[in-house]
């Protein structure tokens, strides 16, 4: 069977490479150390997954019989591997400033949202930050179940306020991914996003 993990290995460099110059010229004022916050989020198994599901690039996959009885062409590691192969392609095929062009146009509504006032800190900070300046107690986090194989693990997570009972729940392939979607949406429930 034909694997694409050299295609895959070179259009992750590239996708880091164009991701970190895009957010570094649009953060001026942010750390390293936020900027690689900035860039693990937008360059991550699941981000990258949403942006192959934009494109409508699951259907056109060859794919394995056992692969496609499971739903492979919608698993988020198969369908990021593939934009990861597909980038790669464009770049061998039209140069650097052909797959630049491309990557920034395909992430120009996440880096958007990423680089917008208050995005520089990851959704627990933010919830925290909020929490603290209205004196309330910090968020309770639990895991309320871990699915899929051990290799391609689901972790779902629950962010809980014991002083109102307010809770939601998170969902990510880890448990810190998990809580950080957990937070962003208390964020939204609160409507304390600035």
């Amino acid at each position: 069977m034909h694997h694409n993990e050299r295609l895959e290995f070179l259009g992750d460099a590239l996708l880091d490479l164009v991701i970190a110059e895009a957010l570094f010229r649009d953060c001026p004022k942010a750390t390293e150390g936020e900027l690689s916050r900035l860039r693990a989020s937008l360059v991550r198994k699941d981000s990258l997954a949403q942006v192959a599901r934009g494109l409508g690039l699951g259907p056109h996959l060859d794919l394995g019989g056992g692969e496609l009885r499971s739903g492979g062409d919608s698993r988020d590691s198969i369908l990021a591997d593939a934009l990861e192969a597909v980038v790669a392609a464009v770049y061998l095929d039209g140069g650097f400033e052909t797959a630049r062009g491309r990557i920034l146009s395909l992430f120009a509504e996440p880096l958007a949202a990423s680089t917008a006032v208050g995005e520089v800190k990851d959704p627990k900070t933010r919830l925290q930050e909020h929490l603290q300046s209205t004196r309330r107690q910090l968020p309770e986090y639990r895991v309320v179940d871990i699915g899929g194989s051990p290799h391609e693990q689901t972790f779902r997570v629950m962010c809980l306020l014991d002083d109102t009972g307010e809770a939601t729940e998170g969902t990510g392939t880890s448990r810190r991914r998990a809580e950080q979607d957990a937070a962003a949406r208390m964020i939204a429930l609160l409507d304390c996003d600035d």
